[in-house]
């Protein structure tokens, strides 16, 4: 294996591995859009419709026509007739003239002749007798109420316009886009309910070692629990794929290549974990170099955790060896295998959630390469201005937009090994240390990556 441990940056290991992947998935499938939450969508999502398609208000009140409010005051208030209340899930049935008004509530539909709502708390009623005229059907009997305004209000004030939120044929989702709750709410109100999205990528996941068993095993001497394979399951599982477990394979060659070879008819991507060191007894380099072309891309990548991760891409479908260490695996699972899965959906870019932290000790690093700390953010008293220290993750100073954007929290490092998987599962996120860095300090503001 001449290529082992010809150290890449992540960077430049992701963006080669993306030079050999095949376009992305054109599959799609119709589904409920209740059900499509974190779903990527197959095809842009256009308004039938304007929403709202009528005006209504946006508060408890009084429609109106706002000239007939011009000038009023708490000293000087402005008195019209009531004439009606505006009937939920309705059209009023009458007509608001000069010197009139009608009662409304939130959501209500404007009647015709008004132009906008007085708020309930800038009115009051002073006045009682009978309705003057008829207002038709629709219209409620009550008494005549004169109501006082203390407000002046302009046209359009306390009233949601035809086309305000979404106009006809307006793009509401573009392709690629994920479906997240406020999107979904915002179809149902468009009476979209079902949409085309992108098929789950599929993900074929198997571990490898003679010591590892099925977790509903008891471990003899040597043995261990098979963990990176259900780590990486719900990893996939919630970055838009569907895993597929292929078993526990044996450090025997024709195995495991018979088993990636499977893997591999199956799925769109091939994660094998372990075997990827350097070790006599480790072949999924070599099974990768079996599977197609151009097989092996990178054997080693120039980071920590996760050094001997391989890159492979055979006939246009990833394949990805990731250390049996679950910490690295997971870790270089979110490095790796997240932006394969998004790059096959055709996902369009989105910000990483993060916020940024004050750190709480010094943190050693070798230049050159990019290491990535599990920590734990704890709740802190807001730092004054002069002690915040703000740097992006290449070491850089935040802009003063970005400063105002610091949380009060500590960055706790979790130390331990790459075997231990509590160390990652007590974590909050990631704090990454830039190649170009030998460390960083005790109180310096870091930006961590939420997990």
């Amino acid at each position: 294996m001449p290529e082992f441990l010809t150290l890449l940056p992540p960077d430049d290991a992701r963006a080669l591995l993306f030079s050999y992947l095949s376009p992305p998935i054109t599959d799609s499938e119709l589904i409920d859009v209740p059900s499509a939450l974190g779903r990527v969508l197959a095809a842009d999502l256009r308004a039938s419709h304007p929403l709202p398609d009528f005006e209504r208000s946006t508060v408890d009140g009084y429609a109106v026509r706002a000239g007939d409010t011009h000038g009023a005051s708490d000293s000087l208030p402005a008195y019209l007739n009531l004439i009606g209340e505006v009937p939920m899930g309705a059209a009023p049935a009458f007509e608001v003239e000069a010197g009139q008004c009608a009662s409304i509530h939130t959501g209500g539909m404007l009647p015709r002749g008004a132009d906008a709502v007085v708020m309930l708390e800038y009115t009051q009623i002073i006045r009682r007798g009978d309705f003057h005229g008829r207002l038709g059907a629709g219209a409620s009997p009550a008494p005549t109420n004169e109501i006082e305004i203390f407000r002046a209000i302009a046209e359009g004030e306390n009233v949601i316009r035809v086309g305000e939120d979404v106009a006809q044929g307006q793009l509401i989702q573009p392709k690629g886009s994920r479906m997240r709750p406020a999107e979904i709410g915002g179809l149902m109100a468009l009476g979209v309910t079902k949409a085309n999205v992108v098929r789950k990528v599929r993900v074929g996941l198997i571990s490898t070692g003679d010591e590892v068993v099925d977790p509903s095993q008891s471990p003899r001497p040597g043995q261990v629990r098979d963990v990176n394979s259900y780590t990486l399951s719900a990893l996939v599982e919630k970055s838009g794929g569907t895993a597929t477990r292929y078993g526990i394979i044996s450090d025997e060659f024709e195995a495991l290549k018979d088993a990636a070879a499977k893997a591999l008819l199956e799925c769109d991507v091939v994660i094998i974990t372990a075997g990827s060191s350097a070790s006599t007894r480790d072949m999924t380099a070599e099974v990768i170099r079996s599977l197609g072309t151009p097989g092996v891309l990178v054997h080693g990548i120039n980071t920590r955790p996760g050094k001997p991760t391989i890159l492979g891409v055979c006939d246009g479908k990833a394949v990805i060896g990731l250390p049996g260490n679950p910490v690295s695996a997971l870790v270089n699972g979110y490095l790796f295998v997240v932006p394969v899965l998004e790059k096959l959906l055709g996902a369009l870019p989105r910000p990483r959630a993060t916020v940024l932290a004050r750190l709480t000790v010094n943190l050693p690093s070798q230049a050159g390469r990019e290491d990535w700390w599990p920590v734990k953010l704890i709740a802190n008293r807001q730092l004054p201005i002069a002690d915040r220290q703000p740097l992006t993750a290449d070491r850089q100073p935040l802009t003063a937009n970005r400063q105002s954007l610091i949380a009060n929290y500590d960055a706790e490092p979790i130390f331990g090994k790459s075997n231990l998987i509590f160390t990652l599962a007590s974590a909050d996120g990631l704090l990454r240390i830039h190649p170009d860095a030998t460390g960083l300090s005790a109180g310096e503001m870091v930006e961590v990556y939420l997990l």
